[in-house]
């Protein structure tokens, strides 16, 4: 098919400038990206009809890598805090 309309794990890395640039960067093109990636996630990991821990433990460490992004700047000032 047309090279817009393959996945990303399809596209070979010589073609991989000419299918960025034919991807929508506006708000409506990411939300539909977005969108796609919680159903192909959703489809492959959640609704199985015999799941393990694997999708929802990749949710929660996901969710832990981010809680410490957050979180970081609080930590790197108490770092070096001398509690006697």
């Amino acid at each position: 098919g047309p090279l817009s309309e393959r996945p990303l794990m399809e596209v070979r890395l010589g073609e991989l400038h000419t299918w960025v640039s034919t991807c929508s960067f506006s708000a409506q093109g990411l939300l539909g990206a977005v969108q796609r990636a919680w159903g192909s996630y959703c489809a492959k990991y959640i609704h199985v009809k015999q799941g393990g821990p694997a999708g929802i433990s990749m949710l929660l460490a996901g969710y832990c890598l981010l809680s410490y992004g957050w979180n970081y700047q609080h930590f790197k000032r108490h770092r070096w805090r001398k509690y006697h």
